[in-house]
């Protein structure tokens, strides 16, 4: 990889920092790290500096946290600096015109999921929530739609049968370091030729609320299992038991007729509850109660009786 090209990187989350790392390691000349603003978290709602922030002062690089990339200030600050590319991964604000048309080779921006399927904030979790078998990671170069820019490089991967959102989000993050600095050398080598996505093809993946947690027992059990793996870590997958919400977060589908209607309490087994769903049954093996930590169902069933014929998800 050739030293001589001046880099911006842009990028918040947990899975933005092998991408940053891996530019760290390759000795790129890496002018900046541009981040979000530190949020307030927890109870104490103590600020708290973004992954990216605190892997670049780490490594003694300069870091700033415009609360939008469109403030005139930083805007000059990034015309001074005049990078030949910005490196874009999950940064989490939309680029203006004016920042695209700075660096001569582009925006490049590293994407998790195989575009144009799942355009958005949460593709990992929409890939996994609709079923997918395989993923994976595309370069693109940004431009003011929404993951709508041209692609550079695909790096596709099976999705696990039992693999969560949180745990491909971390499979991806790395093999997206890696399609980056090969995208990298292809741009700066002039052999990546852009390809223009098949607008026509596209799905999105809509950052995800907290409601969307909710399991709907009327689906059948294949698609309630996705939904929970799906939610994992955030917003998390729930049920309700006589008006208390119930966190869940592993169930097994069984090969066995529902019994009674949807949510219902089909039967308890060895670490297990049995619930009905559509044209057929999953089985609860990890779930926690309000005020509780999470458990197996063993566990709960001790502290707490479930009848078989109770109904969950009902008010």
């Amino acid at each position: 990889m050739k030293g001589s090209t001046k880099i911006v990187f842009m990028g918040t989350p947990d899975f933005a920092v092998p991408s940053l790392r891996a530019l760290i390691e390759g000795g790129v000349d890496l002018l900046l790290v541009v981040t979000q603003p530190n949020r307030p978290r927890g109870r104490g709602r103590t600020s708290v500096p973004t992954p990216v922030k605190v892997l670049a002062e780490e490594n003694g690089i300069e870091v700033v946290q415009p609360e939008r990339v469109s403030d005139p200030v930083f805007l000059g600050r990034m015309r001074a600096l005049s990078p030949d590319l910005v490196v874009v991964a999950a940064f989490g604000q939309f680029l203006p015109k004016e920042l695209l048309n700075i660096p001569p080779m582009g925006c490049v921006n590293v994407h998790a999921s195989i575009l144009p399927k799942y355009r958005g904030a949460a593709p990992a979790n929409w890939a996994i929530l609709m079923g997918e078998k395989v993923t994976g990671v595309t370069t693109i170069l940004l431009d003011e739609g929404m993951d709508t820019g041209d692609m550079l490089l695909v790096n596709e991967t099976a999705i696990g049968g039992e693999e969560t959102a949180g745990e491909l989000i971390e499979r991806l993050a790395g093999i997206g370091a890696e399609v980056l600095m090969e995208t990298i050398s292809g741009l700066e080598d002039g052999t990546i030729t852009p390809v223009p996505q098949d607008h026509e093809k596209k799905t999105l993946a809509p950052l995800l609320k907290k409601e969307d947690g909710r399991i709907d027992w009327g689906r059948t059990p294949g698609e309630i299992k996705n939904h929970v793996r799906g939610m994992i870590p955030w917003p998390g997958a729930f049920t309700t038991l006589r008006g208390e919400n119930l966190k869940v977060f592993r169930v097994d589908v069984m090969d066995k007729k529902g019994g009674g209607g949807a949510g219902k309490v089909a039967d308890i087994v060895d670490k297990g509850i049995v619930v009905a769903a559509k044209g057929g049954v999953v089985v609860i093996r990890e779930l926690q109660a309000p005020g509780k930590r999470r458990m197996g169902a063993e566990e709960f069933l001790r502290g707490k009786g479930i009848e078989i014929g109770t109904t969950l998800g009902g008010e």
